[in-house]
């Protein structure tokens, strides 16, 4: 014989058959007898329906029912206690405020074993709030069982109570291995102490926090570093009190991996693009070498050394070989200061000799990058017979290191050492050797160019010098001194030149003249002009006429030239000058009583350009005057006036000065006080003998003693 089952069993297997949804919501519990009369009310019941139990106990149920309701279900819930049924639908109650309330229920019978019969027993609930509860569990079951994102339930002290499989995926743990524990726990491998303040920021402030990167290994990669975008937010009662945490996770590593790869390609292109304009701008050897090292610290290494062949940095061709060994100088060196690497490593300057076996040279002989990606004892014994550096540089923490040759036009002109020594960086790989073989490319072309460069401003110093007169002998009357500045930079050697030309009847010819452009070609024009001058003025050809043979020599260039020319015929006996001008600045004269003016001539245009009928002017000096003649260069100045510049030379001249000598260093020293960046040619002549005064004397200029 069984046993009667207590009402409180009763009811719990009656929720427990109900579903589990009944236990998140409110409900109302009633017991009627097998005539439907309410014998239970409970307190749920009451906060339901508004009724409290001495209102509707020993009522019929059915009363209970909206008045326009159908009541055929409250009918066929006593029909089922002789069949034993339960019966599960949705009716309309009459709420005691004297509103309709729509209410889900679930009724079964339940046996009286003492009167044979059988009473009724009664769940209720809303059924907006029933149908909402059931629909959101089934999403949210769903979602955390099948959702390919992680997703973890903690509680306010961080401690997981639940992971879904994809979770358990993620960090290669079962869920049992989470529940109870915080992350710094159960993945130490990860920056879990960053993760867990994000968290409690959340539970604070109640703000959600979006795609914060947890980044790290797990048991479910232990060989490889992941990198997951987590999300948190904080689950609350009722009350907006913080209950825990609600975690999703999702693994970004493949995008992290290529957005990390964009970002350096980006890095790369704007290196290159630097590299475009910074380096080889200079044509200047131990600059364009400072230039690469100083543009790949830090972007790609910690430190750069750039040598150069020691014959190339000698200015002389960058040899036969390397069969011998090799020999390097040192021409850039990055970071300069405050770094332990480039303090072991040779200074500026210095000349490296490398024997065969070096690695330096076996660089340079493959004429392909050598890298060594991580640095050890092991690769550093190997070294070590040649020089100690390496182990000492493994000391100070170099883990990487590459060297690239630097190569030009087939030509090896030296190589670029790259060390990295960052606490925590990534060693040298394909991409950095690429990356560095291309900054290398150009500065060995800069390099190249300044080596190609140096030796034509070599040979247009050496062409033109050899064209200027060598041995300036004036004729009787005539006291001269004369300058030539070729310009500071190595693209600045022109075509200026002056000559002084001994004519029938005690007379000369001063002349000076700037051949437009620079380098060996100008150079050489100005050595044709030059030629043709001392052989035209044999002939004593007038100076309009000489002027126009010149302009036909440019004519027979090949390229089209042009060049500005001043030419003075001068008689020492009378000081009568006839003075000749194709674009040229006008001649400055400073005569005995202290009078200085530039000669008011016509200044025509450059010979080259054609078509122009030259005119003379003629002025006759006072014995003992100056007559200084002079190229662009003395006068131009950049953001300078050039009438404020000739006002310059002219007060210059108004000075006192012992000697002509004297008065050329002056000009220079005050209107070139910089490097000249442009040739300078300046030819100062005395005209005829100073009165009272016997040769060698100061010259009678106003302002002397």
């Amino acid at each position: 014989m069984h046993e009667e089952m207590p009402f409180e069993d009763l009811i719990s297997g009656a929720a427990q058959d109900a579903g589990g949804w009944l236990g998140a919501l409110p409900v109302a519990l009633i017991a009627t007898s097998s005539e439907g009369l309410v014998v239970r009310w409970n307190h749920g019941a009451q906060e339901l329906l508004g009724y409290t139990p001495p209102q509707v106990l020993g009522r019929h149920i059915a009363d209970l029912l909206h008045p326009g309701a159908d009541r055929s279900l409250g009918r066929s819930l006593w029909e089922t206690t002789a069949t034993g049924r339960g019966v599960m639908g949705t009716v309309t109650a009459w709420h005691r405020s004297g509103h309709p309330l729509e209410l889900e229920i679930w009724a079964c019978p339940v046996p009286d074993r003492r009167h044979g019969a059988s009473a009724v027993l009664v769940f209720a609930a809303d059924a907006h709030a029933a149908r909402r509860i059931r629909g959101s569990s089934a999403v949210w079951d769903g979602l955390f069982a099948r959702s390919p994102v992680g997703i973890a339930v903690l509680d306010t002290q961080l401690r997981f109570l639940q992971v879904n499989p994809a979770l358990e995926a993620m960090n290669g743990l079962t869920e049992s291995a989470h529940v109870g524990r915080r992350l710094a726990e159960i993945l130490p491998e990860v920056n879990a102490d960053e993760m867990e303040e994000s968290m409690r920021q959340v539970l604070d402030t109640g703000e959600p926090v979006l795609d914060r990167r947890r980044t790290g290994r797990t048991p479910a990669d232990p060989e490889h570093d992941h990198v997951w975008s987590c999300s948190y937010v904080r689950v609350e009662d009722p009350g907006g009190r913080p209950i825990g945490i609600i975690a999703s996770l999702l693994d970004v590593t493949r995008q992290q991996r290529d957005q990390t790869e964009v970002e350096a390609g980006r890095r790369r292109l704007a290196l290159l693009s630097e590299a475009s304009s910074r380096i080889g701008g200079s044509l200047d050897l131990e600059r364009t070498a400072q230039e690469l090292a100083d543009l790949a610290v830090p972007h790609l290494a910690s430190a750069v050394t750039v040598d150069v062949l020691d014959s190339l940095a000698s200015g002389n061709e960058p040899g036969p070989g390397l069969a011998g060994g090799v020999a390097l100088r040192r021409l850039g060196k990055a970071p300069l200061t405050g770094s332990p690497v480039t303090q072991i490593l040779a200074p500026l300057g210095r000349t490296l000799t490398f024997p065969a076996a070096a690695p330096y040279t076996q660089a340079l002989s493959a004429r392909q990058p050598f890298l060594i990606a991580h640095l050890d004892e092991r690769v550093v014994a190997t070294a070590g017979r040649h020089t100690p550096k390496p182990a000492q540089l493994l000391e100070t923490g170099v883990y990487s290191f590459m060297m690239i040759p630097l190569v030009a036009r087939d030509v090896v002109l030296g190589v670029a050492t790259f060390y990295r020594a960052r606490p925590g960086g990534a060693s040298f790989g394909s991409d950095d050797v690429t990356l560095a073989a291309e900054l290398a490319a150009r500065a060995a072309i800069g390099i190249d160019n300044a080596r190609l460069y140096h030796h034509e401003h070599e040979t247009a110093v050496v062409l033109q010098r050899s064209m200027l007169p060598q041995h300036v002998t004036p004729p009787p009357g005539i006291e001269i001194a004369h300058r030539y500045l070729a310009a500071s930079d190595v693209n600045e050697v022109g075509g200026d030149w002056y000559d002084v030309l001994p004519l029938t009847g005690g007379r000369a010819g001063l002349l000076i003249g700037d051949v437009m452009g620079h380098g060996i070609a100008a150079a050489a024009v100005m050595g044709r002009l030059s030629a043709t001058v001392r052989a035209l003025a044999r002939l004593d050809m007038s100076p309009t006429a000489l002027l126009h043979q010149l302009e036909a020599t440019l004519a027979d260039l090949a390229e089209p030239m042009l060049a500005t020319f001043l030419y003075v015929v001068c008689d020492p006996a009378t000081g009568h000058c006839t003075v000749t001008r194709a674009g040229h600045p006008p001649p400055a004269v400073a005569e005995p009583d202290g009078t200085v003016y530039l000669v008011q001539t016509p200044p025509g245009v450059p010979l080259g350009v054609g078509g122009i009928t030259f005119t003379t002017t003629e002025i006759t000096l006072p014995p003992g005057s100056l007559l200084v003649l002079y190229t662009d260069g003395l006068i131009e100045a950049r953001s300078r006036d050039i009438d404020e510049r000739l006002g310059e030379l002219t007060s210059l001249l108004t000075e006192h000065h012992p000697s002509l000598d004297h008065l050329c260093d002056t000009l220079i020293a005050h209107l070139v006080p910089a490097s000249a960046d442009d040739d300078i040619a300046l030819l100062a002549a005395r005209i005829g003998t100073t009165p009272h005064l016997p040769p060698g004397s100061p010259l009678p200029v106003s302002g002397g003693p």
